[in-house]
């Protein structure tokens, strides 16, 4: 078995995963206590390993970790704003 099968096949159901919880998130209207430094976190790990799997050119994860980048930022832009 070819082993980008299996990354492609496990990238899509951490991206499916990902997809659902924002959806999730919005539709209930939640996400408020969600803190901002997982976001920076999650976003300079991934800004990180899009660079590593770059230098290994190694796609599936150079395209799976460009999808999560993005996910966390439309995650962010979606959260809730805490009430005042």
């Amino acid at each position: 078995m070819n082993p980008d099968l299996i990354g492609w096949a496990a990238s899509a159901i951490l991206l499916a995963t990902l997809v659902r919880q924002i959806r999730k998130q919005v539709a209930d209207g939640t996400g408020a206590g969600v803190s901002r430094w997982l976001f920076i976190g999650q976003s300079l790990a991934s800004v990180g390993f899009i660079a590593y799997s770059v230098l290994l050119d190694n796609w599936v994860f150079i395209v799976t970790n460009s999808c999560i980048l993005v996910t966390a930022i439309v995650g962010q832009c979606l959260r809730p704003k805490p009430s005042a």
